[in-house]
């Protein structure tokens, strides 16, 4: 079973590398959980659209470069579905039990992601209105997931 982070950019702060570390160490006894970055386009402060929607297409083209096949794609996205915990926990169970042992999380740009990795997820799922930083969210998910392996297995965590 792995699970991976497929994000856009590179992670540059020392301490969210450091939180992720201890998540993936955490979930070695679940299966593995991976990082996977893929290069962001530079996006100028004054983009127009057109070039806004040209930045959104390579990154995805690069996103879905990553992805195989037989995975189940969840895309981080404001306007996906809200789930609790331990709806998460039910959605990877489900995966698990129905034969989808490769999982993978996409977190897109600074512009989000594109239509065609839209249209490749299996899910949608939000973790709010509010706007995170990019590099941060890998960090939250990377917890949440280590959480969701906690409530599939019957173990405690703190709620």
């Amino acid at each position: 079973m792995r699970i991976t982070i497929l994000s856009v950019g590179k992670l540059k702060e020392k301490y969210l590398k450091q939180g992720i570390a201890e998540y993936q160490k955490r979930m070695q006894r679940y299966g593995k959980l991976e990082l996977i970055e893929v290069k962001d386009e530079p996006t100028p402060d004054n983009a127009s659209d057109l070039e806004n929607q040209q930045i959104i297409e390579k990154e995805g083209q690069r996103l879905l470069a990553k992805i195989s096949s037989q995975a189940y794609v969840i895309v981080l996205a404001i306007k996906g579905q809200a789930l609790s915990s331990e709806e998460l926990a039910q959605q990877i169970d489900h995966c698990l039990t129905y034969g989808k042992s490769d999982i993978v999380f996409v977190i897109g740009g600074s512009l989000g992601t594109s239509p065609a990795v839209n249209q490749r997820a299996d899910l949608l799922l939000s973790f709010g209105r509010m706007t995170l930083p990019h590099q941060l969210m890998r960090l939250v998910l990377s917890e949440q997931i280590y959480r969701a392996f906690r409530i599939i297995h019957h173990e405690p965590y703190h709620k």
